[in-house]
């Protein structure tokens, strides 16, 4: 339990302001509820909200604030009159045990019950886990009792999964110890945030789309050289079964009890990183204003929002907000890495990370609001620089000071997102290239447009992977590329806006139940490590049993 517990409404009542009847509603506890999908059958109300795409600069170590920017948002708007929701995603175990603790923002704009939802929340991820799990026990338990498909066990590309970084399972092999065990075969393990039956479960439209995606996972090929799906093997009916709670979308609350919707949980440097379709979807039948966080930078999130959530969901976002903090720029514009405070001249080489991220949205026909995440170390001379620069390059600006003072930290940023979105056109926003561009052309648009490189290089076997997709009649799918958070271009040590290098592109990968080919570029890992002092050492438990450690 939240030790926050005591400022929390029950779910029914935050049920209640949204206009949420009781019927599909599933309580989870006091403070949590599944919103049962029967709620989409609903007639549609003759008027949509308006989403808004929560997007920022390049991510540095001194973090930019989305989360907590996202929630402080969705207050603001309701201070200002405005029914509105979140729609966040899950976190996932790995960071919260790894690198940064918890991930449902902070100070006076967090979602509660914080620690439920940093931890097992609703089991959502554990039956993304058990899933994902129960398809590659499928596919070695055929080769076991005969391969009567002909499966090629070369070409079995269905890992394993665990949410938790663990950098050992990256490269595994499993069915040692004789004929009993199984037959062996080299494998590994992803984070379950890149499991790609997490992105069908972010992606998917409706239960029956989801059934269908999740047919259409392509676990390897036979020996002659066609596609086997999960469907094959008979699994889609027992993953179903597994995931027919986590298809639903979270019902929680915000510090000031604006209702949120958290679901899902893709990593945006190596998935799409959105929280699920479902849950925006419903948010935008209930609320004026649907403030959705993307992961990571513009080039992460956002593209992949904008060139792979976008055209499959139908959803198109009215305005964009990228947030921006002082001392993240000040570290864009230096190579130090270390404590930048009060470096004018390197704050201002740093604007030109957040000009390409805001030229970038711009491609798109998407309007923007750029968010300064204010610290209290921040002058009033560094904001002002910021909100300059930001008037040069032509783009709205405001501070934000949402950790300190909530809803009322945001109210000029709600503002003028309000007056943007407001005067949007959504017809002339569109995705950045065309379907019927081949991949390596679709790679080579995001890489040049979006992350400044001169060219792409694609490695000879990879090259030949790439080919072989596009000879099954994958190449019309969008590209996910699956890059460093911490540059623009595909070396983590590049900062500012990189201009003439060349993406390399190291491995391809068919996710062709989630819809998209995953490009792996530079050397990008689909399972995270523990750093050498990780989160895991600061938490625990008090004698009442709060969480303490938990950022």
């Amino acid at each position: 339990m939240s030790r926050n517990s005591g400022t929390m409404l029950p779910i029914f009542e935050i049920a209640k302001k949204l206009g949420i009847p009781g019927e599909f509603l599933e309580p989870c506890g006091k403070y949590t509820a599944k919103i049962k999908l029967d709620f989409l059958l609903q007639p549609e109300p003759a008027r949509l909200g308006k989403l808004i795409l929560v997007t920022a600069i390049t991510p540095t170590e001194y973090g930019e604030g989305k989360t907590v920017t996202s929630i402080g948002l969705a207050q603001a708007l309701e201070k200002c009159g405005k029914k509105s929701v979140a729609t966040l995603r899950e976190p996932s175990l790995g960071p919260v045990f790894g690198v940064k603790g918890g991930a449902t923002g902070g100070g006076k704009s967090k979602v509660h019950p914080s620690e439920m939802i940093n931890l097992h929340f609703n089991g959502d991820f554990h039956a993304v886990t058990t899933a994902h799990n129960l398809l590659a026990a499928l596919v070695d338990s055929h080769l076991y009792y005969g391969n009567e498909m002909n499966i090629d066990p070369d070409t079995i590309s269905w890992p394993r999964t665990i949410d938790m970084n663990d950098r050992v399972l990256r490269k595994i092999i499993v069915g040692l110890g004789g004929k009993m065990n199984g037959v062996p075969r080299e494998t590994g393990f992803v984070i379950t945030a890149a499991s790609e039956i997490m992105a069908i479960l972010a992606l998917a439209n409706s239960r029956e789309d989801f059934r269908h995606r999740l047919g259409e996972i392509v676990i390897g090929l036979d020996r002659t050289g066609g596609p086997v799906r999960a469907r094959d093997l008979g699994a889609t009916g027992s993953m179903m079964v597994l995931l027919s709670q986590a298809i639903m979308p979270n019902l929680v609350q915000t510090t000031e009890n604006t209702p949120a919707l958290v679901h899902a949980g893709p990593f945006a440097n190596i998935a799409h990183g959105t929280s699920s379709v479902l849950s925006q979807k419903m948010a935008l039948r209930l609320a004026e204003y649907v403030v959705n966080e993307s992961g990571f930078g513009a080039d992460l999130g956002a593209e992949k929002y904008l060139d792979i959530v976008m055209p499959s969901s139908g959803i198109k976002p009215s305005v964009a907000v990228v947030i921006a903090s002082v001392r993240a720029l000040m570290l864009q514009g230096s190579q130090k890495r270390t404590s930048l405070l009060g470096d004018i001249e390197a704050l201002k080489r740093g604007l030109c990370n957040l000009a390409k991220h805001v030229e970038n949205l711009k491609k798109y026909n998407l309007p923007q609001v750029v968010a300064i995440n204010r610290f209290a170390t921040d002058t009033p001379e560094e904001i002002q620089i910021v909100q300059d620069f930001c008037q040069s390059i032509g783009v709205e600006s405001a501070p934000s000071e949402v950790f300190e003072k909530g809803g009322d930290g945001g109210l000029e940023l709600a503002k003028k997102v309000i007056a943007v979105a407001e005067s949007a056109k959504l017809d002339p926003i569109r995705p950045l290239y065309r379907s019927d561009l081949d991949i390596e052309g679709k790679v080579e648009v995001i890489a040049k447009e979006i992350y400044g490189a001169k060219s792409i290089y694609i490695e000879g076997a990879v090259r030949k992977r790439i080919q072989k997709l596009q000879d099954l009649g994958f190449g019309n799918l969008p590209v996910c590329v699956a890059k460093t958070q911490y540059s623009l271009s595909d070396n983590p040590k590049l900062l500012g806006a990189p201009k003439d290098w060349v993406l390399t592109v190291s491995d391809a990968r068919l996710s062709a139940g989630a819809g998209f080919v995953v490009v792996i570029a530079g050397n990008m890992l689909l399972m995270p490590g523990l750093p050498k002092v990780p989160q895991a050492m600061k938490l625990d438990l008090d004698g009442e049993g709060n969480v303490t450690g938990m950022s």
